[in-house]
């Protein structure tokens, strides 16, 4: 049988390993993408995020270096991970049997709005910059924040930062105002890592078409998220409500466009049948009933696959 390989754009593993220092990456099952895990689901490459949990406090740079750290002595420590910083780094693990290991910022809180910070994250391997969680920080509003505001002027010097940089700017959890501003404000492309459409389900961490559509005419991406209430209102979820989300972004243009973004080890419940990295064929096997090999390939690796070899830096 013909094997599918994975890119998955967003997991919590750091946030949890920092929180527990006796958490194994290797095989604990407390991780729903542990090396075990991800193994069993012929994942070629997982993104981690630093997601800076209420439990530490007040959000601080030193917050960002310790999840760093974890990275890079519990993860990257196992032969089986291959950090991946740069271009040659994916078309050379294309090459290999490893898996890739991508990092993440997910919410600038912890730069304490010092963009030397941000030169530092990206010296450390950070390759990938979303702004904001669901509230406002010093850079702009998230999505659940009341007023619904954009960028500060803080945010717009980051904005200009990561474009001088090279850092991928990711739009999961920003507000509708900051969207917008965002794409007034930067020429490059930029993700909405592990967000749904709204169309589908109405949650306002959702994309609406016409954002959905800015992202594709932008040759951007958008990483399915498998939360079940960002998928659908009702429960039990079943892995062909995620299909609908899927079938609706390809409605608009997007079958190019779409990647897988699971917040695995960000959430605490889950798909029937995807409750974890290792359980990545039962979604296969789905997307092969309804779509053909070569669009299926995309969405599980290709799509991410081709983005992530042009928009890494050289």
């Amino acid at each position: 049988m013909r094997q599918y390989q994975i890119v998955d754009m967003h997991c919590d593993v750091i946030s949890k390993m920092l929180q527990d220092p006796a958490i194994s990456f290797a095989e604990n099952k407390s991780l729903d993408a542990n090396l075990a895990r991800l193994i069993q689901g012929q994942v070629k490459a997982q993104c981690f995020a630093i997601y800076l949990s209420e439990n530490l406090g007040k959000p601080r740079f030193e917050h960002i270096l310790h999840s760093i750290d974890v990275f890079r002595r519990r993860i990257l420590n196992h032969r089986e991970m291959r950090w991946i910083r740069c271009q040659e780094d994916w078309n050379q693990l294309e090459r290999t049997n490893h898996i890739g290991a991508l990092l993440s910022l997910e919410g600038v809180d912890g730069l304490e709005g010092d963009l030397t910070y941000l030169d530092l994250c990206f010296q450390l391997g950070v390759r990938l910059v979303g702004f904001t969680w669901n509230y406002a920080n010093w850079a702009a509003d998230g999505i659940l924040e009341p007023r619904n505001g954009g960028f500060t002027l803080k945010g717009r010097k980051l904005i200009e930062r990561c474009d001088e940089l090279g850092l991928i700017m990711d739009v999961s959890h920003l507000s509708e105002a900051g969207f917008w501003e965002l794409q007034a404000r930067t020429a490059s492309k930029y993700i909405a890592s592990h967000s749904n459409a709204r169309a589908v389900c109405g949650h306002v961490r959702n994309l609406t078409d016409e954002q959905i559509k800015c992202i594709i005419s932008r040759g951007g991406r958008i990483g399915m998220n498998f939360f079940p209430p960002f998928v659908r209102a009702n429960t039990p979820v079943m892995i062909q409500d995620l299909l609908n989300h899927i079938e609706h972004i390809c409605s608009l243009g997007g079958s190019e466009n779409i990647m897988l973004g699971s917040d695995f080890d960000g959430i605490d419940r889950y798909i029937t049948n995807l409750e974890h990295s290792g359980k990545y064929e039962n979604l296969r096997n789905a997307l092969l009933l309804r779509y053909p090999e070569h669009m299926v390939q995309g969405f599980l690796y290709k799509n991410a696959s081709i983005f992530l070899s042009d928009a890494l830096p050289k």
